[in-house]
């Protein structure tokens, strides 16, 4: 077998759960054959608007500039969700949660260049 492993979550705005209605907004990918952890997130402030315009684009950025925290291990900004390992940050990253910001199931696969995974992974489930 060639390549890197990698598990992912989409991130999604979930702001009315009981319409179970949601938009993507971002990718969270883990490799521990490449020592990755990494996000990537775009927001659309018309799409987001169209699914509710009670949320605000800013508040669900710093939602993800946690996540991107995070991922980096920068516990100034990601307080203890920062600390540990990459696969401990991960676990805390695609645990459910009843917020706004929410990820989706787990999936995975094998990629030789797991960076390029996840601006792919980007651009197919966000963008």
């Amino acid at each position: 077998m060639t390549g890197s492993a990698y598990e992912y979550v989409v991130l999604r705005c979930v702001p009315r759960a009981h319409r179970e209605e949601f938009l993507n907004v971002g990718v969270v990918l883990h490799s521990q054959d490449a020592d990755l952890l990494g996000a990537a997130w775009h927001l659309d402030a018309d799409r987001l608007r169209a699914l509710d315009p009670s949320v605000d684009p800013a508040d669900l950025e710093t939602a993800l500039r946690f996540v991107d925290a995070v991922c980096a291990g920068d516990t100034d900004a990601g307080g203890e969700a920062a600390r540990g390992a990459r696969s401990h940050r991960f676990g805390y990253l695609k645990a459910p949660r009843s917020t706004v910001l929410r990820p989706g199931p787990v999936h995975g696969g094998i990629t030789d260049d797991p960076r390029a995974c996840l601006a792919r992974l980007l651009d197919v489930y966000v963008r």
